[in-house]
């Protein structure tokens, strides 16, 4: 089934030129968007959309960028959970760990999870990884499963999927360095460009969306530069016991599903993401079919995606093909940075 030729892009805010990463949605659809400023003004970590204006979240003090606890410092990730907590990935690599190639020569990441209460806009709890090799870490995305108090992280920095007890505060590091979450050699390319910088060297992240399905059953996830999509039991990840040789063997792989970015599934079971070199966002259903959403030129790099109560996908586009480090030098992105949404199927 393709639905392409019925819907519609609609676009929900304009973010002028501060690129909007991460994006979530709760049950009364307010709709929240982070900003990790690799660029613009960047006067805003955390935001709320309300009609199409933005509003420091939770407050303006957690808008003051800096390494305090109860500040933002860059913003990864947005993950409204089944309990309509806001949770907020505050995530800044160490320099050997940062895919996105920010610059700088810090030796060791900054990181917090945030827990943000959207019935009462207060923060609940803050977790500090404090287990966690901040110099090779680059927490990329979350969810979070309520039924087993757990968070998953995708983790492109070690090529592993980071498992957080919520009532421990521990960590543990499973699949590191495996087939399901090392990027391949593909280099990816836009409108026939090369997506690579000056010196040749091309845009690789590891294991980076990731999935977790609303009866808490399954956890999809795959590299950017990889094809294929894989998914295990929660069941499997929450059991400590299991070695990574156990835990490669429960992996599914799902076949070709293109190269994607940001990824989320609704209430039936389909797993959407941006099928970024051909511009569409595509889903597969529950029992494998492949199908396209929408197909339209604005859909440069859509990386993160909420779904609403009212039947529709959320989502912002990043434009990170379009950076000058991609370009020689030169910026390509056609401002302004905007977030969109699209009716379900």
């Amino acid at each position: 089934m393709n639905n392409t030729k019925d819907n519609k892009l609609i676009e929900v805010a304009q973010f002028g030129k501060s690129m909007a990463i991460g994006l979530s949605v709760n049950q009364d659809n307010r709709v929240f968007v982070s900003f990790p400023n690799y660029d613009g003004a960047g006067h805003l970590a955390l935001a709320e959309v309300v009609d199409g204006e933005l509003h420091p979240y939770p407050d303006t003090a957690w808008n003051n960028k800096s390494l305090e606890q109860s500040r933002f410092l860059r913003i990864q990730d947005l993950f409204v959970d089944a309990e309509d907590f806001l949770w907020v990935l505050d995530s800044k690599p160490a320099a050997s760990g940062d895919i996105f190639a920010t610059g700088g020569n810090e030796k060791s990441g900054h990181f917090k999870l945030v827990k943000i209460n959207t019935q009462t806009n207060r923060v609940e709890d803050t977790y500090l990884f404090e287990d966690l090799d901040k110099s090779k870490s680059a927490l990329n995305d979350v969810r979070v499963d309520t039924e087993k108090n757990l968070a998953y992280f995708s983790d492109p920095g070690t090529a592993s999927i980071v498992v957080l007890d919520l009532q421990t505060r521990k960590t543990r590091q499973v699949l590191a360095n495996t087939n399901f979450t090392l990027a391949d050699d593909i280099v990816l390319e836009y409108d026939g460009v090369k997506m690579q910088d000056k010196d040749g060297n091309p845009f690789s992240s590891h294991i980076n969306s990731i999935a977790l399905t609303h009866d808490f059953k399954y956890f999809y996830f795959k590299p950017i530069n990889k094809r294929n999509l894989y998914r295990i039991e929660t069941a499997y990840l929450a059991n400590t016991t299991l070695t990574d040789q156990d835990l490669s063997e429960k992996v599914e792989d799902l076949g070709d599903v293109g190269i994607t970015h940001g990824m989320v599934a609704d209430a039936i079971g389909n797993i959407y993401f941006a099928s970024s070199e051909d511009f569409k966002i595509t889903y597969i259903t529950a029992d494998g079919v492949l199908s396209t959403l929408l197909e339209d030129p604005q859909l440069i790099w859509p990386d993160s995606f909420g779904i609403g109560t009212d039947g529709y996908l959320y989502f912002t586009c990043a434009q990170l093909q379009r950076l000058p480090q991609w370009n020689d030098g030169d910026d390509k992105t056609d401002y302004p940075y905007r977030a969109f949404k699209v009716r379900l199927p």
